[in-house]
């Protein structure tokens, strides 16, 4: 614990230049798993029926898969929910809806095991999936403008564009991830991806907010080490943060069932992703478009430099 309590001399701004090429390769492996794989969008985005079948005991998906082959269901999306006794099926709009459906499907399944047992059918229409989408890809812009404006009035146009630019990688990888393991994006996900851009901007407003102190208060040293010295003060209170963050996200991931499981993944995710980009992204990006002390000293009030020239 004495950790937490003593103030580190960690040259981070040292590795700066080294760790925008593993920025760079990151954001461009994230978009390429956006681009080639896609996201797995669930129900609320695609419109169309989700039906839940429990077993008594484990089942293959390839089974599954082949029973509603056979029952005229090519296209449906299966996979498990929790446990392999546990079964999501996913089926087009076009294919129908309602208790028909779902009582369809369940005949279906059950010509081949009997034990089937209905858990759960829900309905989404492809028209409110389109605009649920719509709506928010709208609501991450919106939070990007806001964060864009309120950084630049708070501190200086330098700092607003490292923060966005942290913000943007954060969202960037915790979608390239979630394209790349093939995890449901639904609206809980889409919620913890706005959680994601505050969390991500809280830790980048303290340590610029440091920064800015301590660009007014130290009066010798370069840039570069005074952003090092602010970072290394508010270190122990990020790690705290993190990690008491962490353990109640993991948690949620281990506990909280299978409904919360992609909202409390995409949280720890940013989590991490968030922390690393508060330091090389943020503060990396506001040195290399050359933030210095006269950026932040307040200009005189009228009248000021000529009470200092009068005797």
């Amino acid at each position: 614990m004495d950790f937490f309590k003593r103030e580190t001399d960690i040259t981070f701004m040292a590795y700066r230049r080294q760790l925008a090429g593993f920025t760079v390769l990151l954001v461009a492996a994230a978009i390429a798993f956006l681009m080639i794989r896609g996201l797995n969008l669930g129900l609320d985005f695609t419109g169309g029926t989700l039906v839940e079948v429990g077993y008594p005991e484990a089942v293959e998906l390839a089974d599954v898969r082949a029973t509603l082959d056979e029952g005229g269901y090519e296209d449906a999306v299966v996979q498990t929910f929790g446990t392999a006794r546990d079964i999501l099926i996913r089926l087009a709009p076009d294919v129908g809806q309602g208790d028909s459906l779902s009582n369809a499907v369940l005949e279906t399944l059950r010509a081949e095991n009997p034990d089937a047992e209905l858990r759960r059918v829900e309905f989404v229409g492809p028209q409110v999936g389109e605009e649920l989408a719509e709506k928010g890809g709208l609501a991450l812009i919106y939070a990007l403008g806001g964060i864009l404006l309120y950084v630049a009035f708070r501190f200086e146009y330098r700092f607003a564009i490292g923060a966005v630019a942290a913000v943007v990688h954060d969202v960037v990888v915790t979608l390239g991830i979630f394209a790349g393991i093939g995890m449901t994006f639904d609206l809980t996900v889409l919620a913890a991806l706005l959680a994601v851009i505050g969390y991500s901007l809280n830790d980048t407003i303290v340590v610029f907010d440091r920064i800015r102190e301590n660009f007014l208060r130290i009066r010798k040293g370069t840039s570069e080490s005074i952003t090092n010295r602010s970072i290394n003060q508010m270190l122990p209170r990020t790690l705290v943060t993190s990690f008491t963050t962490l353990l109640v996200l993991l948690a949620l991931v281990f506990l909280g069932g299978e409904l919360i499981r992609g909202f409390a993944v995409a949280l720890i995710i940013g989590v991490l992703v968030g922390t690393y980009s508060s330091i090389y992204v943020a503060s990396s990006a506001a040195l290399a478009l050359g933030v210095s002390k006269e950026d932040l000293i307040p200009p005189p009030k009228e009248g000021e430099d000529a009470d200092e020239e009068q005797p």
